[in-house]
């Protein structure tokens, strides 16, 4: 099992930056895929607070729901860029 996991939805150019950034870092995750219906987000609510996606995981780091694009790429960066 990889710590890293993402909530995501197809289409979504959000998660897609998202997905770059790890695939950049070379960083091993694991991807779920969620409904396109907000109501049926529950995971995704109960880990985050809110429905919205991406929503990233990270067991090693102590990040049990991060949402926010702009966020992650900046906890990504941090954590496992050059300068980490």
């Amino acid at each position: 099992m990889t710590s890293i996991e993402l909530y995501e939805l197809e289409g979504c150019p959000f998660c897609a930056r998202v997905k770059e950034t790890l695939d950049e870092l070379d960083l091993e995750y694991e991807s779920h895929m969620v409904s396109r219906s907000h109501a049926d987000r529950e995971t995704v609510e109960e880990i985050s607070g809110q429905t919205g996606v991406p929503v990233l995981v990270d067991h090693d780091h102590g990040v049990e729901g991060l949402p926010e694009s702009s966020d992650i790429i900046e906890f990504l960066e941090a954590t496992y860029g050059d300068e980490a």
